[in-house]
C-alpha cells in the first residue's frame, strides 16, 4: 500500500501550494491593474495556475528547504557580481589593450541532474562573461568564457555553494556528488 505522508512533508506540500497560489494571485493582480472587481477572477486564475504548475512541475525535495536570507545573500552577490563583471566586459570590449581570451572551461558540478542543477545552470548563464554550453563525458558542465584566464571555476564553485546553502543544504534528490575537483579545458 501507499504510506501516508509525514507531517513535515505534508506541511511542505501545503506551503508550496500556498506560496505558488499567492505568487500567481499577485502576478494576476499586477497584470490586471489590481482593482477590487479582479480579486475573485484572480483567485480562480491563481488556483488554476497552481494546479497546472503542480501537475507540470511537482515540488522537488531538493528545493523544499529554501532559506530566504541565504537566497537574498545569493541575489545581492549576483547583482554586485553582474555590475562588476559588466564593467569589466565593457572595458575589454572597448579597449584593444585588454583583449578577450575566448575559450571553454569544464566545471565539475557537484549537483546531480535535477531541478537544483538546472537552476544552477540558469543562474550561471546570467553571469557576465560565462555561458553554459553543455556537459562533457564525465558530467562536468562546459562553460564558454570571454576570458579563460579569469577564475571562472572558482566563481562557479562559490555560486554553487551559495545555491546549496540557499536551498537548505540538504538537497534530497539534488544531493551533491562528492569530489568536485578542478576545471580543465575540454579536448
Amino acid at each position: 500500500g501507499v504510506e501516508p505522508m509525514s507531517q513535515t512533508s505534508s506541511n511542505r506540500s501545503w506551503r508550496t501550494i500556498l506560496v505558488r497560489s499567492l505568487a500567481y494571485f499577485v502576478i494576476w493582480m499586477i497584470m490586471v491593474g489590481g482593482g477590487l472587481p479582479n480579486v475573485v477572477p484572480g483567485i480562480g486564475a491563481a488556483l488554476l495556475a497552481t494546479w497546472a504548475s503542480l501537475r507540470l512541475m511537482p515540488p522537488d525535495p531538493g528545493t523544499a528547504h529554501v532559506r530566504p536570507l541565504a537566497l537574498l545573500r545569493m541575489f545581492v552577490r549576483f547583482v554586485w557580481g553582474s555590475v562588476v563583471a559588466g564593467v569589466d566586459i565593457a572595458r575589454r570590449a572597448f579597449s584593444p589593450s585588454l583583449p578577450l581570451k575566448l575559450g571553454y572551461v569544464v566545471y565539475p558540478v557537484g549537483l546531480r541532474p535535477c531541478a537544483a542543477r538546472n537552476l544552477f545552470m540558469s543562474v550561471t548563464s546570467l553571469m557576465p562573461g560565462t555561458l553554459p554550453a553543455g556537459t562533457d563525458d564525465s558530467g562536468g558542465l562546459i562553460y564558454h568564457c570571454l576570458d579563460v584566464d579569469q577564475p571562472v571555476v572558482r566563481q562557479l564553485e562559490q555560486e554553487e555553494a551559495l545555491l546549496v546553502q540557499a536551498l537548505g543544504g540538504a538537497l534530497g534528490s539534488a544531493g551533491a556528488v562528492p569530489d568536485a575537483g578542478t576545471g580543465r579545458s575540454p579536448t
